[in-house]
């Protein structure tokens, strides 16, 4: 997808020797404008953040040249009206990727829902307001999420009323979920309650932490299989915090496999499985407000088992 941003009516007026008219050193030479605010001029289809991020991934050029900073200073030129504009600006965004069919992974489907087990490796939602990758919000309304790097059982609403339906069920914390992950090392106990409380990190606030002051978090786990080198554990969150698993095991020091951010291992991908979630469906069938209690299951990933061939 290329969008070019607005012409000289002579083109001479926007050539610069070496094709490079984008900084002047002397601030008193010419106007100048930052180019993250040129661009939301010229496409208020996107907000700033999302051009800004188009910047940074080097989908803007600027008389030919691809620039990566949004607050680099573009310098304006007269044209013969004397209006004072930004040379040629071209955005160029790549078509975004098409979503795959995921119907080797749909556990169940019906009018009002979509069950799937969602890959590791996909987004839940879009960061800001587009994204080139697929996300679940390309299959149904999205209910609740699972970190990108998670894999597991997932639900999705077919229209509002289905979506708020569910949420409101994760909400009043009446759906219940069960995980499986493996571990560093082997913790003391056989099976326990984790109550700590988390909090964001403010030092690194997209990440989490324990924290007397934080939100009241519990993950009851049990082990399920264990060589003292690695764990598989089965969690049972009862809140539902961001990253509350990853924090609890991590607090523990048994931080979850291939956690890049709160783990000390390296792996091919995230060790953390959504295998269950128990919740209450619209019925299909009739117009029943009460629902069906089901119980969904996503099979347990090849490369959980080779930790303990």
């Amino acid at each position: 997808m290329i969008i070019t941003g607005k012409k000289f009516s002579k083109p001479e007026m926007s050539r610069v020797k070496n094709g490079d008219r984008i900084l002047s050193n002397d601030p008193e030479k010419s106007p100048r404008k930052r180019l993250d605010h040129i661009l939301v001029e010229q496409h208020p289809e996107f907000n700033r953040s999302t051009l800004q991020n188009f910047i940074k991934s080097g989908y803007v050029a600027v008389e030919g040249k691809i620039i990566q900073k949004p607050n680099t200073e573009i310098e304006l030129i007269k044209d013969e009206n004397g209006e004072l504009l930004p040379p040629k600006i071209i955005l160029n965004v790549p078509n975004r990727e098409t979503p795959p069919d995921l119907t080797n992974l749909t556990i169940y489907e019906d009018e009002n829902v979509l069950v799937l087990n969602k890959p590791a490796g996909m987004l839940s939602m879009a960061k800001g307001e587009f994204t080139l990758e697929p996300t679940l919000e390309d299959y149904g309304l999205l209910v609740h999420r699972l970190d990108r790097d998670t894999s597991g059982v997932v639900i999705l609403g077919k229209n509002p009323a289905v979506q708020s339906y569910l949420r409101k069920q994760f909400q009043d914390r009446k759906t219940h979920k069960t995980y499986y992950a493996i571990v560093e090392g082997r913790p003391k106990l056989d099976t326990a309650k984790i109550d700590l409380p988390i909090a964001r990190n403010i030092k690194h606030p997209t990440t989490f932490l324990v924290d007397p002051n934080g939100k009241p978090s519990q993950t009851f786990y049990k082990i399920l299989k264990s060589d003292g080198k690695h764990s598989l554990l089965e969690l049972k969150p009862v809140t539902g915090r961001t990253h509350q698993l990853r924090v609890h095991l991590k607090y523990l020091g048994h931080p979850i496999v291939g956690d890049k951010v709160y783990g000390n291992e390296n792996a091919d991908r995230l060790y953390l499985h959504a295998h269950s979630l128990e919740i209450t469906i619209p019925n299909p069938d009739k117009n029943d407000t009460a629902g069906k209690r089901r119980t969904f299951e996503a099979k347990t990933p090849k490369e959980f088992e080779r930790f303990f061939d």
